[in-house]
């Protein structure tokens, strides 16, 4: 018994974790690497799902099912945080150390684009940033030294063309 609940929760774990990273590179257009996880991910989850469906007798499976299900969730948000696939767009608006936070990002080979917008107390730059997502702890480390009370935004940037990027593969 406690061998198959050990299995049920490592099974539903793994396929949660599958399933999450599955996402992840259908929202970055990775067509071909989510279905291929998409394979393993059900193949796993009606292995997992067998030994409960046809132990309905045994609450303890179906217990452990929704366990493995929720500790797949933590675990595979986890390794998608590390795994940071694709590239951020990140908006910045300094408030009294531009040209400093403009010079060290570029010092660290960030791509810095500097627009004027205005703000409620008056004019602004804005820094836009495109990076790949593994660069953004570096990034906010850059801005945290510099200007640790900036506004910033981050967003995916699921496609991009042209400009400069850092390591960027060149096609």
């Amino acid at each position: 018994m406690l061998l198959s609940l050990c299995l049920i929760f490592f099974a539903r774990t793994t396929d949660v974790c599958l399933g999450t990273i599955r996402i992840l590179f259908l929202t970055r257009g990775k067509r071909f690497h989510a279905a291929l996880l998409g394979f393993f991910e059900v193949t796993i989850n009606i292995t997992a799902l067998s030994q409960v469906v046809g132990n309905l007798d045994s609450p303890w499976k179906l217990l452990v099912y929704g366990l493995g299900f929720s500790f797949g969730n933590i675990v595979g948000g986890y390794l998608e945080e590390k795994l940071a696939v694709g590239y951020t767009f990140v908006e910045l608006v300094p408030k009294n150390h531009t040209p400093e936070l403009i010079t060290a990002l570029r010092d660290e080979n960030f791509g810095v684009t500097v627009l004027e917008g205005e703000g409620r107390t008056g004019p602004r730059h804005i820094l836009t940033i495109i990076l790949r997502r593994k660069d953004l702890p570096r990034l906010r480390a850059v801005i945290d030294q510099i200007e640790p009370d900036v506004f910033y935004t981050e967003l995916d940037a699921r496609l991009i063309k042209g400009g400069y990027f850092r390591g960027m593969d060149k096609k």
